[in-house]
């Protein structure tokens, strides 16, 4: 990767450390762990296609509706019906993984799918499905259906992000959401991430070139990315909040003062 620096204040450019056109390695590994309440879409591929029927779900709903549909409306070519089954994918409910972690997956039953990556669900269902001589040569592919990410703060549209795929990096969520405002700590972002069923805060320095090697550079199902707002940002708002309490202030020094000044002419008066 190719980084070149802003001319920009250190505290608005990003990776602000790193010299012009020098290359920086990404240390951090990425692996997207399962969680319990994911919603997973699970696809069974052979060279023989009768034998991964009963393990695909939208090959039930194709076959489903053909068997409602007019002979002439099926799909004649290999290609129109590939591209047909795409298509249904959308309405694939997919594998809820349920509170203890487990899916329910056709013939094999339950299996462990939470606290493990999609690599290796993918690697475990194989494994079950030769072993159990359901399918000689499965190729399967696991993806999160439901992936999202929530940004908030000093951002120009926080919002929670749905996500294709399982690959975000904390960059191209920001990028998402219209970048951090002028207002926005670029020095302090938390990462708002679940460990063993707690939120853990996660602190990173967006103007660092150590970003690369955070945890959170790769952000995870249910992460929250919260952008502070700066010193100036947080005074101009406590002066907005106290500003009425300012007023009523000098308006009550200022009626005592003119209430005082009455009882001091009565009193010279009197006199």
């Amino acid at each position: 990767m190719t980084l070149v620096s802003c001319h920009a204040p250190l505290e608005m450019a990003y990776i602000s450390d790193a010299e012009r056109d020098s290359a920086q390695q990404i240390l951090t590994s990425y692996a997207n762990t399962i969680h319990p309440g994911d919603q997973l879409y699970i696809y069974v591929n052979s060279e023989i296609i009768e034998s991964v029927i009963p393990f695909n779900q939208e090959t039930h709903i194709v076959a489903l509706e053909m068997s409602r549909m007019n002979p002439s409306n099926i799909p004649a070519s290999a290609n129109q019906r590939k591209s047909y089954l795409r298509t249904k994918r959308a309405e694939v409910a997919g594998y809820l993984v349920d509170e203890n972690g487990f899916i329910t997956f056709p013939v094999i039953g339950k299996v462990q799918a939470g606290g493990i990556s999609y690599d290796s669900l993918q690697n475990l269902l194989q494994n079950k499905l030769i072993i159990g001589g359901y399918v000689l040569d499965p190729v399967v592919t696991v993806s999160p259906m439901n992936f999202r990410v929530s940004v908030v703060g000093e951002v120009r549209v926080p919002q929670e992000l749905h996500v294709t795929g399982e690959r975000l990096t904390i960059f191209e969520a920001l990028a998402m959401c219209g970048d951090v405002t002028d207002s926005g700590m670029r020095t302090n972002v938390i990462v708002m991430r679940e460990k063993h069923g707690e939120l853990t805060p996660i602190q990173v320095d967006l103007t660092k070139k150590t970003i690369f090697d955070s945890e959170v550079y790769y952000l995870q199902q249910n992460d929250i990315v919260y952008v502070e707002p700066t010193l100036a940002k947080k005074r101009r708002a406590e002066e907005n909040v106290n500003w009425p309490k300012y007023v009523s202030f000098g308006f009550s020094v200022g009626s005592l003062i003119s209430q005082l000044a009455r009882t001091i002419q009565v009193y010279q008066y009197n006199r």
